[in-house]
């Protein structure tokens, strides 16, 4: 009877491990592919706060919004 109940857990933990590490790559896939800001956004985004940016700041962005993901 323990040893049925023992089982049924580690399964659970073993299927929850698994689970986690499939999302986790998945969704670093789908950000990867799918950013959530690109150029354009960061190029209005300085328009509507009166600058008008030019591509090195636009790159600069970018590349500091691709550390954080």
């Amino acid at each position: 009877m323990w040893h049925d109940i023992l089982m049924v857990v580690i399964g659970l933990i073993i299927g929850i491990i698994i689970g986690v590490v499939v999302a986790r790559y998945f969704i670093k896939k789908y950000m990867k592919d799918n950013p959530p800001i690109n150029e354009e956004m960061i190029k209005a985004l300085m328009m509507q706060m009166g600058r008008k940016p030019n591509q090195k700041q636009i790159n600069q962005m970018m590349k500091s919004m691709s550390k954080y993901m």
